[in-house]
């Protein structure tokens, strides 16, 4: 009896102390792992409602505030208040602009420059391809980045710490009773912790910055971008893979307005608009500069694309039967494929590495500590 009591108590403190915390810590995980993915269904469920209702040649305004009568959660709270904006007398656009985290900022960008063309079905492909997620292994190794980050990287910091406080210095007092002297390998090792737990506190804050603006998305990473100096956007385009993904952005728009019979200084305005990226509204501005001096599109769209790939395809495409957008659907096929390969590589190059490094932090712990200890038991044999 006694020794089921002594069980029964075990197993709650076990629950309590373990179970519980980890499941609750489980909970918390899969939450904030999974907002960019709500936030994604969220948008493809209004972008689904948009093509449901231009299909059927009903008002948009009137669609979307018959879907907020239904009061479902799942929409996010945002969609009500499109919705309440569109009540008070805004269009769609309008309502999208006064709500700008309802949606990804491009595809906000796109709907606003549809609506302006008179024709939201054109645009409607080309946010969904804005929505396209990453390949499962990108997210995968991104989750496993978070894992690292909430429970590796704090507690090397606490052991490393513990160790150097109370284990070493007790460890150093019984190898000079026995007059054993430190492995120099183990005596440079323990010279160099705080470098270690500096790397290790500096990599947990790296990786917490990547966790934040992974979980909080594009409206959390605008908070920091300032219209005179676009930090963000700046950095957004020097990333090889984001850099692809905004010049299909730009080119889908581009062509979609096109074909819809825009003006090409509008269209390329549109378009440059529809990538909510400052850098790409100012390399606009110089197509459109090349457009009023009379340069041809395809030449204007040199001063876009650095690589002046974009100007070949896009003159071939002026020559190409069935529209510039079905023109160009290769390239951006292309452009996605690329994109998706060298976040995929860079991902892995990181996740890797940091890997790598944490481990060499280890092995480096275990060499001083275990060099400690062989010194000390050569010590105790020698006395003996």
């Amino acid at each position: 009896m006694n020794d089921f009591l002594i069980f029964l108590v075990s197993f709650v403190w076990y629950a309590v102390l373990i179970l519980l915390p980890g499941g609750a810590l489980s909970l918390l995980l899969h939450f904030l792992l999974s907002m960019p993915m709500r936030r994604r269904d969220r948008a493809l469920f209004f972008l689904d409602l948009l093509e449901t209702v231009v299909n059927r040649g009903q008002s948009v305004e009137q669609a979307i505030l018959s879907a907020a009568e239904n009061h479902d959660r799942a929409i996010g709270v945002r969609f009500f208040m499109v919705a309440a904006h569109i009540e008070g007398g805004a269009r769609l656009g309008e309502a999208l602009e006064k709500e700008p985290r309802f949606l990804p900022p491009q595809v906000n960008a796109m709907l606003r420059a549809g609506e302006k063309l008179g024709d939201l079905k054109k645009v409607l492909p080309a946010c969904r391809e804005v929505l396209r997620v990453a390949p499962d292994t990108v997210r995968t190794t991104m989750h496993y980045m978070v894992a690292i980050l909430l429970l590796f990287a704090p507690i090397s910091i606490w052991l490393i710490s513990m160790l150097m406080i109370f284990v070493v210095p007790k460890f150093r007092e019984v190898a000079a009773g026995y007059g054993s002297h430190v492995w120099p390998l183990a005596d440079f090792v323990f010279s160099i912790t705080p470098q270690l737990v500096t790397f290790e506190i500096v990599l947990f804050i790296a990786l917490t910055t990547v966790a934040v603006i992974y979980i909080g998305g594009p409206g959390f990473v605008r908070w920091f971008q300032f219209r005179s100096v676009p930090v963000v956007d700046w950095i957004t385009w020097r990333i090889p893979w984001k850099q692809k993904k905004l010049l299909r952005a730009f080119s889908a728009m581009l062509a979609v307005l096109l074909d819809g019979g825009v003006p090409e200084a509008e269209a390329v305005r549109l378009a440059g608009e529809s990538t909510a990226n400052e850098i790409c509204r100012r390399r606009t501005q110089r197509v459109i500069a090349a457009l009023a001096s009379g340069m041809k599109l395809d030449d204007a769209v040199r001063t876009f694309d650095d690589t002046g790939e974009f100007h070949w395809r896009l003159a071939n495409a002026t020559h190409a039967r069935g529209g510039f957008l079905s023109a160009l659907r290769g390239w951006h096929e292309a452009l996605d494929a690329k994109a998706f390969q060298q976040e995929e590589t860079a991902t892995h190059a990181l996740t890797s590495g940091l890997v790598i490094l944490n481990g060499v932090v280890v092995g480096l712990i275990a060499i001083g500590m275990f060099g400690m200890l062989v010194m000390i038991l050569k010590g105790v044999l020698a006395a003996t």
